[in-house]
């Protein structure tokens, strides 16, 4: 289920260079600007099934509370409030693409007035059941939040899999209040481990850093800061991580079955626990912020 060739989404160009093609759906590079994303995405059916419980083990996963992944997503939850703490400690908190409800719950207790937006319908409904809080099911661009109210929206690992990143933060921009801040996360293509293992991606037909179709974006520090200014924002703090070796690599149990997988996660593993290091990680949090009403 494709959707048309689309063009970049920040500055307009047709103009590509392409990076990595897989499962049918082909990365690529605006030659402009510099972002990446997926010039063949899925129609608007298919991004709505990738997200369906149904169709997703991930998603399924993620709403049983002892499963690996949700203990995951617990551990990963706290690291977001961490970061959203060093800018703001109170007020109206919006989390969009909230899934079950692990941040929202955390949020709450640190002291925010908190509800959530999720698009997978079945991963809303676990996040009201286990938080008992609002959590409207849809995008930003569907939700009944007032323009103006809201003081902090934050929007983990969102960003990479809407299909127009650019309208998704100028809605962003309207919905907080003057001053407001806008907190996000997302992968980072400009990471030491990606950089270092895309010129092995199509020879290998394997690069698990990006993951097409799911992600139709890959923004790196300076693309995101760009684009955030682009909808308004003022980029305030940055702080590279690495995305959990595990999620990217393989499990040691899985890596033991898979020798070549294992050869790869030893030569490229040490480089993305490294990257950070370096302020070259493979994911970054962003802290922005709306001008405050003069």
């Amino acid at each position: 289920m494709w959707g048309n060739m689309v063009d970049c989404n920040m500055c307009g160009s047709a103009g590509t260079k392409p990076l990595f093609r897989v499962k049918g759906f082909d990365l690529v590079q605006c030659v402009r600007c510099d972002l990446a994303y997926v010039s063949n995405p899925p129609d608007p059916e298919g991004l709505r099934k990738l997200y369906s419980a149904g169709e997703s083990d991930y998603h399924s996963e993620l709403h049983d509370p002892d499963s690996a992944a949700s203990r995951r997503m617990a551990a990963i939850a706290a690291r977001h409030l961490t970061f959203t703490r060093r800018f703001v400690t109170e007020g109206r908190l919006v989390d969009v693409g909230c899934s079950s409800g692990e941040f929202l719950l955390l949020a709450q207790k640190a002291g925010f007035d908190c509800s959530g937006i999720e698009f997978s319908e079945e991963s809303a409904i676990e996040a009201r059941r286990r938080t008992g809080l609002t959590v409207e099911r849809g995008t930003l661009h569907d939700t009944t939040i007032e323009a103006g109210s809201c003081d902090v929206l934050t929007l983990f690992d969102v960003i990479e899999h809407v299909p127009d990143p650019l309208a998704d933060l100028a809605r962003a921009f309207e919905l907080l209040a003057p001053g407001g801040w806008l907190v996000l996360s997302t992968p980072n293509i400009d990471g030491l481990f990606p950089r270092a293992s895309r010129p092995l991606a199509n020879r290998l037909d394997y690069w698990p850093h990006p993951e097409p179709p799911h992600h139709l974006f890959q923004f790196s520090q300076t693309t995101l800061s760009r684009m955030v200014g682009q909808a308004g924002f003022s980029v305030e703090g940055v702080r590279h991580c690495n995305i959990d070796l595990a999620y990217t690599f393989g499990t040691p149990a899985t890596l033991a079955r898979m020798p070549k997988r294992l050869a790869y996660a030893a030569l490229f593993a040490p480089l993305a626990k490294l990257g950070p290091m370096l302020n070259m990680g493979d994911w970054l949090y962003m802290a922005a912020r709306k001008p405050k009403a003069n």
